[in-house]
Protein backbone atom coordinates (compact mmCIF):
# COMPACT_ATOMS: atom_id res chain seq x y z
CA UNK A 1 0.00 0.00 0.00
CA UNK A 2 2.68 2.59 0.72
CA UNK A 3 3.85 2.19 -2.87
CA UNK A 4 0.40 3.23 -4.16
CA UNK A 5 0.43 6.22 -1.83
CA UNK A 6 3.85 7.34 -3.08
CA UNK A 7 2.73 7.11 -6.72
CA UNK A 8 -0.37 9.21 -6.09
CA UNK A 9 1.68 11.77 -4.18
CA UNK A 10 4.18 12.03 -7.04
CA UNK A 11 1.34 12.29 -9.55
CA UNK A 12 -0.29 15.02 -7.48
CA UNK A 13 3.00 16.92 -7.19
CA UNK A 14 3.62 16.69 -10.93
CA UNK A 15 0.08 17.84 -11.67
CA UNK A 16 0.42 20.80 -9.29
CA UNK A 17 3.76 21.73 -10.86
CA UNK A 18 2.24 21.60 -14.37
CA UNK A 19 -0.66 23.77 -13.25
CA UNK A 20 1.72 26.34 -11.77
CA UNK A 21 3.79 26.35 -14.97
CA UNK A 22 0.61 26.81 -17.02
CA UNK A 23 -0.46 29.71 -14.80
CA UNK A 24 2.94 31.38 -15.20
CA UNK A 25 2.86 30.81 -18.96
CA UNK A 26 -0.62 32.30 -19.25
CA UNK A 27 0.32 35.31 -17.12
CA UNK A 28 3.36 35.88 -19.34
CA UNK A 29 1.22 35.54 -22.46
CA UNK A 30 -1.35 38.02 -21.13
CA UNK A 31 1.43 40.47 -20.31
CA UNK A 32 2.78 40.21 -23.87
CA UNK A 33 -0.70 40.67 -25.34
CA UNK A 34 -1.36 43.69 -23.10
CA UNK A 35 1.98 45.23 -24.05
CA UNK A 36 1.34 44.66 -27.75
CA UNK A 37 -2.15 46.14 -27.53
CA UNK A 38 -0.86 49.21 -25.67
CA UNK A 39 1.87 49.74 -28.28
CA UNK A 40 -0.67 49.45 -31.11
CA UNK A 41 -3.04 51.92 -29.43
CA UNK A 42 -0.22 54.35 -28.69
CA UNK A 43 0.90 54.17 -32.31
CA UNK A 44 -2.64 54.81 -33.56
CA UNK A 45 -3.03 57.72 -31.15
CA UNK A 46 0.32 59.13 -32.19
CA UNK A 47 -0.62 58.85 -35.88
CA UNK A 48 -3.96 60.53 -35.17
CA UNK A 49 -2.35 63.37 -33.19
CA UNK A 50 0.27 63.88 -35.90
CA UNK A 51 -2.47 64.12 -38.54
CA UNK A 52 -4.57 66.43 -36.36
CA UNK A 53 -1.54 68.63 -35.70
CA UNK A 54 -0.70 68.78 -39.40
CA UNK A 55 -4.31 69.67 -40.23
CA UNK A 56 -4.28 72.38 -37.57
CA UNK A 57 -1.08 73.97 -38.85
CA UNK A 58 -2.20 73.64 -42.45
CA UNK A 59 -5.52 75.33 -41.71
CA UNK A 60 -3.73 78.00 -39.65
CA UNK A 61 -1.38 78.80 -42.54
CA UNK A 62 -4.29 78.87 -45.02
CA UNK A 63 -6.29 81.24 -42.83
CA UNK A 64 -3.18 83.36 -42.26
CA UNK A 65 -2.68 83.57 -46.02
CA UNK A 66 -6.34 84.55 -46.41
CA UNK A 67 -5.91 87.33 -43.87
CA UNK A 68 -2.82 88.61 -45.63
CA UNK A 69 -4.47 88.68 -49.02
CA UNK A 70 -7.55 90.40 -47.59
CA UNK A 71 -5.47 93.30 -46.27
CA UNK A 72 -5.69 96.44 -48.33
CA UNK A 73 -2.53 97.50 -50.11
CA UNK A 74 -1.16 100.95 -49.50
Amino acid sequence: MPRHYDDSLQHSTAKTRRQQEDQRRMAFRRAIETYSEERRLNQELSDYLDAASANFWQSASISEGAHQSARPTR
